[in-house]
């Protein structure tokens, strides 16, 4: 047992889903937060006089008037892509050619691999992030570098080797055989071991076959707490493609549902062009879908119907992307789903925003009962937010009405220097600022 440590600040903490619910029913801050942690654990959230008495001997770190968060959730993220990040001027299908394929065949080497899951991870970190999903390659220690990066830094990851058989590059194309062998070894190697959750991930309908798709759907079937991963209806000349490579589909989700690949833990990324079958069969299954607003953005995609998604009681995540996307940070990615939700003539409030970056993705890669929520027996990694980081962001606080309005400007124009600290399963991370 070690001495337990209690934080004292402005807590976050959730009790249901803002999306659905009247948000002050759904979420609270609470002025006079405190939340204990023992063993690298949650083990009580209140306040902090009542907290401070009924644990005298624990250590206590004071932050004083910032927030206290449950650490970031990225749901969906390409490691490999760390160096290419903010690439200039392409569309998804020339971004890919252009930027991401020439810069996966480089993760070749273990070496390379290794270097660029490190950085990746410790950007993350840096931005408040605290647990990813990420694509891989299809080398098989690209997988390793990253759970190895991860494990080292004690974060829960999920991850899967990215599966192409065709529309790909020489040195980044697999097979059916060698996609469902290698994915096969690393679930085993990796899933449930530490805080690692493995995805199966064929990259997208375009660059897997159906024989691929088929051998992945087997491999689903036969080990169905993995979660599977992949891409869905982001632009729509890659739905064009998709529909001359699958002729007979009824649309893009069923390139993927013909072979046993949906159901309820199933994480699409994007998916901003759905056809009225799609989302249907997409809320009857369960399957999450993953936000992606600035990656939308910057290559030119589209908006997300993310309010008329959740409505349909669809599970969504919140993601960077990157490198699509165009930061690091989440609270930047918040900022972006809230100026794309305004596009739709809806206005996303902070509550809605800071829970889709918590506890939302959480639910949407099944960590739910293990992480984005502050509570007991919750894994204890936490970010810690500085509401007043940047002179034009303190302006705006010192005028707020109240903490919600005092929130929302650091939701906006935040970056990793709103980032205060960083605890990992109860340990507290030393943060280097990255600008």
């Amino acid at each position: 047992m070690t001495r337990p440590t209690l934080l004292l600040g402005q807590t976050f903490v959730a009790h249901g889903n803002p999306l659905l619910n009247p948000w002050q029913d759904a979420v609270q801050i609470d002025s006079a937060g405190a939340v204990l942690i023992e063993d690298g654990l949650i083990r009580a959230v209140g306040n902090r006089d009542l907290l401070r008495r009924a644990h005298p001997q624990a250590a206590v770190q004071d932050y004083g008037d910032h927030l206290i968060c449950p650490g970031f959730v990225d749901a969906h993220v390409h490691y490999p892509q760390t160096a290419i990040i903010a690439s200039w001027g392409k569309r998804l299908i020339d971004w890919l050619n252009t930027y991401t394929f020439p810069e996966e065949v480089r993760l070749a080497d273990p070496a390379y691999a290794a270097e660029i899951a490190a950085r990746h991870l410790d950007l993350a970190l840096d931005h408040g992030t605290t647990t990813l999903c990420s694509y891989t390659t299809i080398h098989a220690h690209s997988v390793d570098a990253f759970f190895e990066a991860a494990a080292a830094r004690r974060m829960r990851t999920v991850a899967g080797k990215t599966c192409m058989d065709r529309n790909a590059p020489e040195g980044l194309r697999d097979t059916a055989q060698s996609a469902y062998d290698d994915s096969k070894r690393l679930l085993e190697r990796w899933h449930g071991q530490g805080r690692a959750g493995y995805a199966i991930t064929p990259r997208f309908s375009p660059t897997s076959t159906p024989d691929q798709l088929s051998a992945l759907g087997a491999l689903w079937r036969a080990y169905p707490d993995c979660l599977m991963q992949t891409h869905l209806s982001e632009q729509p000349d890659e739905i064009a493609w998709v529909r001359d490579l699958f002729p007979d589909a009824r649309d893009y989700l069923d390139t993927y549902e013909a072979h046993g690949l949906i159901g309820a833990r199933a994480v699409f990324g994007h998916a901003i062009h759905l056809e009225p079958r799609e989302i249907d069969r997409i809320a009857e299954s369960g399957a999450a879908l993953v936000h992606c607003p600035t990656s939308n953005t910057f290559i030119g995609s589209g908006l997300m119907d993310a309010a008329g998604l959740a409505a349909r009681r669809i599970t969504l995540g919140l993601a960077t992307d990157t490198g699509g996307g165009s930061s690091f940070s989440m609270l930047r990615t918040m900022a972006a789903a809230y100026e794309i939700a305004q596009l739709r003539s809806t206005s996303l409030h902070p509550a809605q925003l800071l829970w889709l970056a918590t506890a939302g993705s959480a639910r949407s890669l099944h960590l739910h009962d293990h992480i984005g929520t502050l509570a007991p027996g919750y894994e204890a990694d936490l970010t810690i937010l500085d509401l007043a980081s940047t002179s034009a962001i303190a302006q705006r606080t010192a005028g707020a009405a109240d903490i919600w309005e005092a929130l929302f400007p650091t939701i906006m124009m935040g970056d990793d220097r709103a980032i205060a600290d960083v605890w990992i399963a109860g340990e507290k991370r030393r943060r280097k600022h990255t600008t």
